[in-house]
């Protein structure tokens, strides 16, 4: 069975092959347009998400980032404290907050501080800003402030990066917080001092990084006029460096991606994480390679565009549970007058700290593939978080992409061409989307790689339907030259249930078991020499009795196979596959010869010749399917099997009998049929002998005299096997008295007398049947 299957699936791909292949083509051509014109981004992204979600979520909390949030418990403690709305204000804080919260980010061990936020603007207090900066300087605490783009900034000076990163000092700074336990917020500033003013140069040397690319691409540009917008001048220098900190969200608003530098065609700028991680790892230039980026001796993969997408590994709340920063304050407060902290003396010890809005008023929640409600820093985060050890994701090249659009569409087109199994249809459009899913979470997961999922899913159905398309076509073709081939031959009715229940037959072949009919007309030569001078009269009579038996067949729901002059041949269980064919054969064989009865009858009275007609029927596994040329070639069997039945037929004649059936033909149809067991025949270039019998009657119908004969011909076929040759042929003698007629019972004496004259050298009960 498995080597039929693999034979037909040989000639499927042999006769269909550049069908399936031009079909995977096409599919990865149209799905390569529709990825090239950005249709299929939408889709993509959401692909992605789920995929990214399902498999890479579920990460543990990183232990290299800590996150303080400026939530909403923040700005209601602030608000409802009325000494801390003095010191501090409302949103946005004065700066005299943020030098507190150094402070203590120091105290606690912090090992650098990401402020994900910008400070352009004087604030009305410019002591306050130079007292942040000012603390920044005492504490050397590492921190690092972001800067945004703008439309309305001016273009900064080219950058000298030779030249060192200015520090300005104030003339006069506020006096340090009090060291005894007065209350922290007692402290009054000292007179403010005069705000420095940097050249241009200065400013953009402090703001821009160097970055390159040592393969020749530019860098990612900054939108057309759009250029950083420098922070407040008092800044510069306290702070450590500048970082951008852009949006980079998709077109549907979702941060997947982020870059690590950009131009404005005057300078280089790198984000924010960049900036810091530069100075941790003592870089002085970021530099990219293809699809490596290199930040000292340090490098990571990403995209050639200089993208990278972001191993979010779950929400902000699992991944880096906010730290609220009303609690950072008060462990300041708490500190400055000597009281226990609030927070585990570990919480910030080595670790970077990354502070920002996570409260819905603070305008600041974006969409992430983990949640549509994210604060923005969960960006920030992530990225240091990977900087620290981690992997970002990055693309396959196109040509992976588009191997596998290619594999899948080719995988597609072959699968159902072969198959053309419904259920199969029905079903691999579905197991497609999800093997796709499946792989591309595998690949984000494991090897971090984002393999396209849309193009290569729009190539498969495409090419499924293609398929499917095909397939239906074949099938229209296959079933008009099935209903034209065998209509003739099989009952209209039973071509046409054989195409709805699609039981089609293999028309390039199989093997399968079958019963076979064979019938010939006894004396056939000397019957139409009656006719060689009317042979349209021979013409008539031989197709009233051809139509005679085939209609008996037929109703059977046999296949007539071919006419052989007088000869009929006929096919039970091909091309339609029908389980009891050995029963439908032997009924047929029997309504076969009634209707012949009938005929012989009416031949009888017009003066025709007799058309007594012997009948041989064997079952047996036959090749069957199309035999013939290009110019001719018809449905048939091949095999011992429609030997052996032909034999059977000649064989009558031997036995006397009208219809003999073979051993396996019995053996299906034994409990339908009534039979006499003729004698056990060793068949031409055969060594085996087979038991064959004659076919009386249906199960029940046979009359009781010929149940009688039956029985003393199986008592002296008994005796004869037994080589009694006297003892069975007084039997028969007896019975041939009593039924004359009875052919076999004739037969088997007139051989029984000849070994009794002449006994046999060697008797094995055995008679040879000769071609």
């Amino acid at each position: 069975m498995a080597g039929e299957t693999w034979k037909m699936i040989q000639e499927r791909w042999r006769h269909h092959g550049r069908v399936m292949m031009g079909i995977a083509l096409m599919a990865t051509l149209a799905a390569w347009a529709c990825e090239w014109a950005e249709v299929l981004k939408s889709t993509e992204h959401i692909a992605y998400d789920e995929a990214l979600v399902r498999f890479t979520g579920g990460r543990k909390e990183s232990k290299q980032v800590v996150v303080v949030a400026i939530d909403q418990s923040t700005i209601d403690a602030i608000s409802r404290n009325s000494q801390l709305q003095i010191n501090f204000g409302n949103w946005p804080y004065t700066r005299t907050l943020w030098a507190r919260i150094a402070q203590e980010l120091k105290a606690a061990g912090a090992r650098a501080v990401l402020f994900d936020a910008v400070m352009d603007e004087r604030t009305a207090d410019e002591s306050a800003d130079l007292g942040f900066a000012q603390v920044l300087r005492e504490t050397g605490l590492p921190f690092y402030l972001g800067m945004a783009s703008s439309g309305t900034a001016e273009p900064l000076a080219r950058a000298d990066f030779s030249a060192p990163v200015p520090l300005t000092a104030p003339e006069a700074a506020p006096a340090s917080p009090p060291e005894d336990d007065s209350f922290p917020e007692e402290f009054e500033d000292a007179p403010t001092p005069a705000t420095p003013v940097l050249a241009p140069e200065a400013l953009a040397r402090a703001l821009a990084f160097p970055a390159s690319r040592t393969d020749g691409d530019p860098l990612p540009a900054l939108p057309p006029g759009r250029y950083p917008v420098p922070p407040t001048s008092a800044l510069v220098g306290a702070v450590n460096g500048f970082g951008l900190v852009e949006t980079e969200a998709d077109g549907d608003g979702s941060i997947r991606r982020t870059r690590f530098a950009y131009t404005d065609g005057t300078n280089t700028y790198v984000t924010l994480p960049v900036r810091m991680m530069a100075d941790l790892l003592g870089a002085k230039e970021v530099t990219f390679s293809g699809r490596t980026l290199r930040i000292g001796e340090r490098t990571w993969h990403v995209d050639p565009d200089g993208f990278a997408a972001l191993d979010y590994g779950g929400p902000l709340d699992e991944r880096f549970p906010p730290v609220p920063l009303i609690r950072v304050l008060k462990d300041w407060i708490h500190r400055s007058r000597g009281e226990d902290l609030e927070l585990p003396a570990d919480t910030f010890q080595d670790k970077v700290v990354v502070i920002g809005g996570t409260s819905v008023g603070l305008n600041d929640i974006k969409a992430t593939p983990f949640s549509s409600t994210q604060p923005g820093l969960v960006k920030q985060a992530t990225v240091v978080d990977t900087l620290l050890s981690g992997t970002f994701i990055t693309r396959t090249p196109l040509v992976v992409d588009l191997g596998l659009t290619f594999f899948v569409a080719l995988l597609s087109a072959v699968l159902l061409m072969t198959a053309r199994w419904t259920p199969l249809e029905v079903a691999w459009p579905v197991a497609l989307v999800v093997g796709l899913h499946v792989l591309t979470g595998m690949l984000l997961k494991t090897a971090h790689t984002h393999v396209l999922m849309a193009m290569p899913a729009l190539a498969g159905v495409g090419a499924s339907v293609a398929a499917l398309a095909f397939n239906h076509l074949v099938a229209n073709r296959e079933t008009q030259f099935i209903r034209q081939a065998f209509n003739r031959f099989m009952e209209p009715k039973l071509v046409e249930q054989m195409i709805r229940s699609r039981q089609l037959p293999r028309l390039d072949g199989e093997n399968k078991e079958i019963t076979a009919f064979f019938s010939d007309i006894r004396g056939f030569s000397t019957f139409s020499e009656r006719f060689k001078e009317d042979p349209r009269q021979l013409v008539r009579i031989l197709n009233t009795y051809l139509t005679t038996v085939s209609g008996a067949l037929l109703r059977e729901g046999g296949c007539l196979d071919k006419y052989i002059g007088d000869a009929v041949v006929c096919l039970f269980g091909a091309p339609m596959a029908q389980e009891d064919h050995a029963v439908r054969a032997c009924r047929g064989a029997l309504a076969a010869k009634a209707a012949v009865e009938a005929l012989r009858v009416d031949f009888r009275e017009k003066g025709f010749p007799d058309v007594y007609t012997r009948i041989g029927v064997n079952s047996a596994v036959n090749f069957v399917g199309n035999f013939g040329s290009d110019q001719l070639f018809s449905y048939t069997a091949i095999g011992d099997g429609m030997n052996l039945a032909a034999r059977l037929e000649g064989a009558n004649k031997a036995y006397g009998s009208v219809i003999m059936i073979g051993p396996r033909t019995y053996e299906l149809a034994r409990e339908h049929i009534e039979v006499r067991e003729l004698d056990r025949v060793r068949v031409a270039g055969k060594t085996e002998a087979v038991t064959v019998y004659e076919l009386l009657a249906l199960k029940g119908q046979l009359d009781a005299s010929t149940q009688h004969t039956v029985a003393r011909y199986h008592e002296a076929l008994g005796l004869y096997r037994e080589a009694r040759f006297a003892e069975a042929a007084a039997v028969l003698e007896a019975e041939a008295a009593r039924s004359p007629e009875d052919g076999p019972t004739a037969k088997l004496l007139e051989r029984c007398r000849e070994y009794m004259e002449t006994p046999p050298e060697k008797f094995d009960g055995v008679a040879n049947l000769e071609k």
